[in-house]
């Protein structure tokens, strides 16, 4: 785990970056089509995006980035559980 740690540590900025043009994309699908977006692909990218986020947050040991994007997560698991029907 470390060795991941420490190769997501020294590419961190370029990480952050994908991760945010992945939610900037994924709200922007929303946006653009309205309900005719694809949900599930919206909500699992937003939730992937999330993922990365937190994990950079953690390991910078920023708190506040930290909760927003475990937030997030919680908020993509409520979104792809409803897109699929389950809820």
């Amino acid at each position: 785990m470390n060795l991941i740690n420490n190769f997501v540590l020294r590419y961190v900025r370029v990480i952050e970056l994908v991760g945010v043009l992945m939610r900037i994309f994924s709200f922007s699908l929303v946006s653009w089509m309205g309900d005719q977006s694809p949900f599930l692909f919206v909500w699992s990218l937003n939730t992937l995006d999330a993922l990365i986020l937190s994990w950079t947050a953690v390991l910078k040991k920023d708190r506040a980035y930290t909760i927003l994007n475990i937030f997030w997560i919680g908020v993509g698991i409520i979104g792809i559980l409803r897109a699929t029907g389950i809820l």
